[in-house]
Parts: C-alpha cells; sequence; structure tokens
C-alpha cells in the first residue's frame, strides 16, 4: 500500500492546500491524517471540508485541538494563545464540519497489519513524544512495527532494531528512509500548518508498506497569506508572527 501521511495542518488552508497540489502528482491508495486539523489558524472549515474530500481510503485520528474545539476537552491544559484559537474556532466551523472533527476517532489506529496511527504518544494520544526516553517507553509497551505519529510538529525518526535505539531529526527539502523489516518504528512527519523545526515550510510524508520506504518533503507556501488571514479575523498576532520562523 502506498500512503499520503498528513498532521497538523491547523487551519492553514494556504499550507494545506500547497501539499495537496504537489501531493496530486503521484498516486497513493491510502491517506493518513494524524489529528489537528484546526486550531491556531484561520481557515478551519476548508481544511477540514478539504480532509473530508480526500475520499474513502481515509484514516484519521484526532488531536488535542480537534478535542478543544469540538468540547471533548476543556483545554485546561493550554495557554491563552492556544485556547483563544480554540474557542474562536468553535464558533467559526459549520454544524457539519464541527460534528466531523467530534466524531474522529481516538488513537492509536491500527491501519494495516503492522502499521498504526496515533497524534502523541500512542500510550496516550496527549503525550508529547521528543527523546529517546519517549521512544523507549513506547516501544517497551506498544508492540506495532510501524506507527506514525504527530503532535510535536517536528519531522522526527526513532528505530528500535533490536537493542540499538535511534533518534534522528529529519532535514532537508526531501529525504528517503528504508525501513528493516526486523525494526520497529516511530515515525513523524512533522506539521503541514505550523511548523516547530526552524523550517517554516509545510512538511509531510509518503509511505510504501511494501517496500518499507518512507520519504519525506518540504513544501513551499504563501505563508504572508496565511499570516493575513489570521490577524484580518483577529486571532492573536503570535500565531502569524511565528509562522515565518518555524518555530
Amino acid at each position: 500500500m502506498r500512503y499520503l501521511i498528513l498532521s497538523d495542518m491547523h487551519a492553514n488552508w494556504e499550507a494545506f492546500e500547497a501539499v495537496l497540489r504537489r501531493a496530486r502528482r503521484k498516486r497513493f491508495d491510502a491517506v493518513l491524517v494524524l489529528g489537528d486539523l484546526v486550531g491556531y489558524g484561520a481557515a478551519p472549515n476548508q481544511v477540514v471540508e478539504a480532509v473530508r474530500d480526500l475520499g474513502p481510503r481515509l484514516h484519521t485520528v484526532r488531536g488535542n485541538h480537534d478535542k478543544v474545539v469540538t468540547g471533548i476537552d476543556s483545554g485546561g491544559n493550554f495557554n491563552q494563545t492556544a485556547l483563544a484559537a480554540a474557542q474562536w474556532t468553535t464558533g467559526r466551523l459549520t454544524p457539519a464540519n464541527l460534528r466531523y472533527v467530534r466524531s474522529l476517532p481516538r488513537g492509536p489506529v491500527q491501519v494495516e497489519e503492522g502499521l498504526a496511527i496515533c497524534h502523541g504518544s500512542p500510550l496516550d494520544e496527549d503525550t508529547y513524544v521528543f527523546s529517546d526516553v519517549d521512544a523507549w517507553e513506547i516501544f517497551s509497551r506498544f508492540q506495532m512495527p510501524v506507527t506514525f505519529f504527530g503532535h510535536t510538529h517536528i519531522p522526527s525518526l526513532f528505530w528500535l532494531e533490536g537493542r540499538l535505539l535511534g533518534v534522528k531529526a529529519l532535514r532537508g527539502t526531501s529525504g528517503r528512509i528504508q525501513l528493516d523489516p526486523g525494526g520497529r518504528y516511530l515515525i513523524n512527519p512533522g506539521s503541514i500548518g505550523q511548523p516547530r523545526d526552524r523550517d517554516p515550510r509545510a512538511s509531510y510524508m509518503t509511505y510504501d508498506s511494501a517496500k518499507g520506504i518512507v520519504r519525506w518533503y518540504r513544501v513551499e507556501y504563501p505563508i504572508q497569506e496565511s499570516q493575513r488571514r489570521i490577524r484580518k479575523a483577529g486571532l492573536p498576532h503570535t500565531l502569524a508572527d511565528r509562522l515565518a520562523f518555524g518555530a
């Protein structure tokens, strides 16, 4: 199976549109969406509707912002800026799109044998996976060979081969990873809508499960238009400013 892997769009339509335009040059058997369709950005309906249009071979999980926006979670652990954006989004989503986001399943979700998706950790959908310690806990308790996750907004790879635990940040415009059939992997495609690895370009991945090949890509998009939309909506200006720096 050939998968398109998308995560953390955060209502940034310009970034999501650029990724979809690039991805449509190739054929995929299914699409994996790792959560946080909304929050932060100012185009929640456009992003949610585009996800809904991705077709029947779509596998999704919810993110923490999706939960707060739809009232599943109170947002008590959000900072003031994130909570303000979530509350604004709740008031802007159409009833149909609000229902759709509320219906997103909790991760992890098994997509095929040996492949799962989640938003944060497969042990806890709200936990960030940053370090080798985080990865070791997951590998010790979750036996899935390949898991794609989001939440940190940083393209990254964690692997366990025998007793060897590895961690790698994925840099550059594009790259390729050949998975070892005997290894286990936690893979983060980064964020489309709000990258945080000091690279402002939108980030996404593809995965060929038959060949064990993961590819990552960075895509330029009109950041100034996303910033203009955020400021025009009256959202906190810091949400616009950070897009230019990928922070």
